[in-house]
């Protein structure tokens, strides 16, 4: 079953209980960089590269998110810990509880961080507006509108050099990889199933991610027995970058309850 798996570039750094971390749409294992000082300090943790993304290969390009699961779990036996926490972030946030679905007995927590269930036929239809805008226009053209959803002003303005080096890792992924990826996480809808998620969770956004919003977190939290919901204050999607200590110490607590 795990042979449609693919052998992802991965990392392991720190000591102390495992913690895998999955990143998201058009990144690489880079986006955990500013966590990593402090989360190593608590966790082996286990940082990897999509399919298709960074050092990773690819086999084909219409993957699924089961098959992003596989690759996951590849990784979990190569590294030989039989239990672990794990945590995505924005796609990686449905691959991580997705996983937990799928091998509960691996499973110790999960961490959801700006990610989303519950989407209204108007929330979907705007994610499926950005692929189609995407698949018209171009990639980098529709990236500089989606700029403004990913981070604050304020950090726009006094981190140019970040905001680039995240665009430009967006428009060095390979294009088709790129919008499938989009499309798995336009596609998924996790409310179904959520509540077969036996593991504690935490569900971590920011307070102004559009479409991971609190709203959604909340709708996600309700349907989860054992969860945490935390809303950071005035971020957007991606904290990893602009709040990594935030979001760092929660995880850590979140782990040690």
């Amino acid at each position: 079953m795990t042979s449609s798996a693919v052998d992802c570039h991965y990392s392991i750094i720190g000591s102390g209980p495992p913690l895998f971390l999955t990143h998201g749409i058009g990144a690489a294992e880079d986006a955990w960089r500013f966590m990593l000082p402090k989360l190593s300090k608590h966790f082996t943790v286990v940082t990897y590269d999509l399919r298709g993304h960074g050092k990773s290969p690819v086999t084909h390009k219409n993957f699924t998110l089961d098959e992003l699961v596989f690759d996951l779990e590849r990784i979990r036996k190569k590294t030989k810990f039989e239990k672990a926490h794990f945590a995505g972030h924005s796609l990686g946030g449905m691959i991580a509880p997705a996983y937990a679905l799928k091998f509960p007995k691996h499973t110790i927590s999960v961490g959801l961080l700006s990610t989303v269930a519950g989407r209204s036929e108007e929330d979907s239809k705007k994610v499926w507006n950005v692929i189609y805008e995407m698949e018209k226009n171009g990639i980098e053209k529709t990236l500089q509108t989606l700029t403004e959803r990913w981070f604050t002003d304020e950090f726009i303005k006094n981190n140019p050099e970040l905001v680039q080096r995240r665009l430009k890792q967006v428009v060095d992924t390979d294009p088709e990889v790129f919008l499938n990826v989009f499309k798995i996480y336009a596609k998924t809808e996790m409310l179904p199933w959520l509540k077969n998620i036996s593991k504690p969770c935490l569900l971590l956004t920011g307070e102004h991610d559009g479409g991971c919003s609190p709203k959604h977190n909340k709708i996600m939290a309700d349907e989860i027995k054992d969860s945490k919901l935390v809303i950071l204050p005035k971020y957007k999607h991606s904290f990893l970058i602009e709040a990594p200590n935030e979001v760092a110490e929660n995880l850590i607590e979140f782990i040690n309850e």
